[in-house]
């Protein structure tokens, strides 16, 4: 099978095309033909580690956390999955060697989750780290659910920040499907055009005007819940506009990695300050949200492409490491790469 792999950290050209043997799945484990491979700043950041030339935990990586394809073979003790089934992954290549950027790719069998008929392999593939980390964010609230369905956030003011991000389109989504009202910042009118396209009810250009005073002329009772992209520079507007017992959940470091919190003004509104991170999120979290975001799907609640928010930029397999640079260098929209040979019968 072909696979891209790299032998240690590094900019994108440490990244290679190889030749591999296809992987047999283990006891618990799903061998997934990968259909469209996934690329999100994770990442990157994972093949850069703490500097260039720095050793692996495996002799070989393939990189890509996310992914969409068919279930081809199933290890011994799997329930609940059989081959030919059409499937999203999420933490291909946590503690493992086995991304999704090849043909085939072996994980856990609760890594993956059922992709709806219907639901293209684009959309599953832009799920994973996105979709999980708004899941995560929308349903950490003293006073919210545990878990979203149509009407579990009924009557909540959600702000997403960074709305034409890939996460922040999720959480748009997410949040819209669970009921909320939707709030988003962005930094301009291109960026305003895909929150709008996303579903965002409001949309706050953060660069103008004042505005706190915009978000709180549309809650003007507070924030119920904050999705935070930026946690150093966007806190004290997130202050500003958030209710008594409101969530902030931060999940990314952009923009800084210290922040300074006003303890009195929290204390006073009992604000709950909620770091996030997939890879430590726990059992529990990721098989909830597993359940939640593919009931949103076979709502058709998490499309994708231009018109619906998040642009799409394919690469094929063989440059792969032209995506990373894509995603490294912020490019708007989600970053895919054609994975499935021409000829196999599998349209993304």
């Amino acid at each position: 099978m072909k696979s891209i792999v790299y032998s240690e950290t590094g900019p994108a050209s440490v990244l290679r095309l190889e030749e591999r043997p296809v992987p047999e799945p283990g006891a618990g484990e799903v061998r997934v033909r990968v259909v469209v491979s996934g690329v999100n700043p994770t990442d990157w950041k994972s093949r850069r580690g703490g500097g260039d030339g720095q050793p692996l935990a495996f002799a070989e990586t393939t990189p890509n956390q996310d992914g969409a394809g068919i279930v081809d073979a199933v290890g011994p003790g799997v329930t609940g999955f059989a081959v030919g089934d059409r499937v999203w992954t999420c933490m291909a290549a946590q503690d493992r060697p086995t991304g999704t950027a090849q043909e085939f790719t072996v994980l856990p069998a609760e890594r993956v989750a059922p992709l709806p008929e219907g639901v293209s392999f684009d959309v599953g593939a832009s799920l994973g780290v996105p979709a999980v980390t708004a899941h995560r964010a929308l349903t950490v609230a003293e006073d919210g659910p545990r878990r979203l369905a149509p009407g579990a956030l009924d009557g909540r003011v959600v702000l997403v920040s960074g709305g034409a991000g890939a996460v922040g389109h999720a959480a748009i989504q997410l949040a819209r499907w669970a009921g909320a009202t939707v709030i988003t910042t962005v930094s301009g009118p291109e960026k305003a055009r895909l929150a709008t396209a996303a579903g965002a009810h409001h949309v706050v250009n953060y660069r103008e005007g004042d505005p706190a005073a915009e978000i709180r002329a549309i809650a003007p009772d507070g924030v119920d819940l904050v999705v935070e992209v930026a946690l150093a520079p966007n806190l004290e507007l997130d202050q500003a506009v958030v209710r008594p017992r409101a969530s902030i959940a931060g999940y990314a470091n952009n923009g800084g990695d210290d922040v300074r919190v006003d303890i009195r003004a929290n204390m006073v509104l009992n604000t709950r300050l909620q770091f996030i991170l997939m890879y430590t999120m726990g059992a529990q979290a990721l098989a909830a949200a597993a359940e939640d975001v593919t009931a949103a799907l076979r709502d058709g609640a998490l499309p994708v492409g231009e018109e619906h928010g998040l642009p799409l930029l394919r690469f094929p397999l063989a440059q792969t490491a032209a995506a990373h640079e894509a995603v490294e260098g912020d490019a708007v929209g989600k970053v895919l790469i054609d994975v499935a040979s021409q000829g196999s019968g599998v349209s993304a």
